[in-house]
């Protein structure tokens, strides 16, 4: 008998637990609210955040493939620059015409340098540096030994560039 008694003693302890008045409840549901907005909220940045960096990787998906082609693109423009009396020429003009256009419409631009542009370490790369003639040409580009390309806003390749003392 004392088995039972021992049990009832149980229950009755287990039954008289107070309820949670409706102030509690209240509290409660404004805390879960609260939570249930942030995360959606967090939720929502890191959808947006995903979206931009895969608009950024397909832009910038052959980056590789490009950049490994630019120096035969550079190597075209040396032989166009030289001047001779091949009859290859034309052909010559023509390949390299249809390659450009066709990085082109991969993406890949031409970064644009010009002789006495001002020297920026951040698009530039300075390969010598020699003493200026005059004063104005301090810090300016005197030369541009090789042209620059990019793919979207990224430099893939930097300019190589003369720079006055």
């Amino acid at each position: 008998m004392t088995k039972k008694t021992s049990n009832n003693k149980k229950t009755s302890k287990v039954s008289k637990k107070k309820s949670p008045s409706i102030k509690e409840l209240n509290e409660s549901l404004k805390l879960e609210k609260e939570k249930y907005v942030r995360l959606f909220a967090e939720f929502e940045n890191y959808k947006r955040r995903t979206a931009k960096e895969r608009i950024e990787l397909f832009k910038t998906a052959g980056k590789d493939v490009l950049s490994s082609l630019v120096p035969v693109l550079e190597d075209f423009k040396r032989a166009i620059s030289q001047e001779g009396s091949n009859s290859d020429d034309e052909g010559i003009n023509l390949i390299f015409n249809k390659f450009n256009e066709t990085l082109k419409n991969q993406g890949l631009k031409e970064v644009e340098v010009n002789l006495g542009d001002v020297f920026d370490a951040e698009i530039h790369e300075a390969i010598s540096q020699i003493p200026a003639q005059e004063d104005s040409q301090k810090g300016k580009i005197i030369d541009i030994i090789q042209g620059g390309y990019k793919i979207g806003d990224n430099i893939i390749t930097y300019p190589k560039v003369v720079v006055a003392q």
